[in-house]
């Protein structure tokens, strides 16, 4: 029945080709120069955090679409925000369009000049938290779940919230000694990120938790895969603060996979899209993020990447709507705007830096 839904949704949003780039409903009239001019450049530089192997599908369609090749650059948080301004600073070949989870990264991009406004007609379908000066625009309502491995802990000790966490930790020290896994925030962007805003929410019960897992020797990681990877194979058996996305598609295919998300409070992330204030191809650029920020973009990335749509008249079990019926209250986005740079300050980083390796390392 499932299958059946994601088939329908998704030829419900797609009528034919030539009626999308016939420029959709509310778009600006002159926007036919941006699609004439995005055909002559021909080529759109991403660089991205998010898997190709997902987007695979948005690629293949934007293409069809436009007749705009992409050339998508997948690589973690900080790879992607260092090889950016190195070659920017240089003055070399780089990026039209930046797409990234590490929303604190995309912002300082933002901030630091580095970044072109664009009013994307598609914003007013966006929430007002979810965009940034005309210059950066949430892609995905994505939450941060608890995953575990399900054949090797049993249902009735799985946490439902951030206090049965530290309680499981501190009653059962020998039982997750060294199989508990995080991100490592020294080394992962997005990691940091997710991490200061639990610590936004609720500062005690955030290095309460840091403090458990630090006493059981905690597995660090600087990507999801490898966190899912090792609590699929038994290595570790809890992991925090994974993305929710990447745990639903992972459980799909595999058995051993279970996630929960915190009913204290489940903090939602978002990939934001910005474009390159030196962008090469600026009007394909443009094309991508309406195209993302689309019903049509949405619809396949719920319903064929599996990732969380941030509009409302998106349906699927991967949308924002579906989500909020789930979890109501309990959803804590995190706001996109000037808050998220408080950490990026220096003193303030290596301030939190040193309170976490007295925690996690003991």
């Amino acid at each position: 029945m499932q299958t059946i839904f994601k088939a329908l949704a998704v030829a419900v949003a797609f009528a034919a080709n030539s009626a999308w780039a016939a420029i959709p409903s509310g778009y600006p009239g002159d926007y036919q120069a941006t699609i004439d001019g995005a055909k002559k450049e021909g080529k759109l530089i991403v660089y991205s955090v998010t898997d190709t192997a997902l987007v695979r599908p948005l690629i293949k369609d934007f293409e069809s679409l436009y007749g705009v090749e992409v050339e998508y650059n997948d690589m973690n948080t900080t790879e992607l925000y260092n090889r950016y301004i190195s070659e920017n600073a240089a003055g070399s070949m780089s990026a039209d369009v930046l797409w990234s989870s590490a929303m604190d990264l995309q912002i300082k991009l933002v901030h630091d000049g580095l970044m072109t406004p664009y009013e994307s007609p598609e914003a007013k379908q966006l929430p007002q938290w979810a965009q940034y000066q005309k210059q950066a625009y949430g892609t995905t309502y994505e939450p941060l779940a608890i995953v575990y491995n399900k054949r090797l802990m049993p249902a009735n000790e799985v946490p439902q919230t951030r206090a049965d966490l530290i309680k499981l930790l501190q009653t059962k020290p020998d039982r997750f000694k060294g199989r508990v896994t995080t991100y490592d925030i020294e080394k992962s962007g997005v990691g940091f990120n997710y991490l200061t805003q639990d610590a936004r929410v609720n500062p005690q019960v955030t290095w309460d938790l840091i403090k458990a897992m630090g006493a059981t020797g905690p597995k660090l990681q600087s990507s999801t895969g490898a966190m899912m990877e090792r609590i699929s194979s038994g290595e570790n058996l809890i992991g925090y603060n994974i993305l929710g996305s990447y745990a639903l598609i992972k459980a799909k295919k595999d058995p051993s996979i279970g996630y929960v998300y915190p009913k204290d409070y489940t903090l939602v992330a978002s990939r934001l899209v910005t474009i390159s204030k030196k962008a090469r191809s600026p009007n394909a650029a443009k094309l991508w993020v309406d195209y993302l920020l689309s019903r049509r973009g949405q619809t396949l990335l719920v319903n064929q990447a599996n990732l969380f749509s941030i509009r409302a008249d998106v349906e699927g079990e991967t949308s924002m709507t579906a989500l909020t019926k789930q979890l109501g209250n309990s959803l804590k986005p995190v706001p996109i705007g000037a808050d998220l740079l408080v950490y990026l300050d220096q003193s303030k980083r290596l301030e939190f830096l040193k309170q976490w390796q007295k925690s996690i390392r003991r």
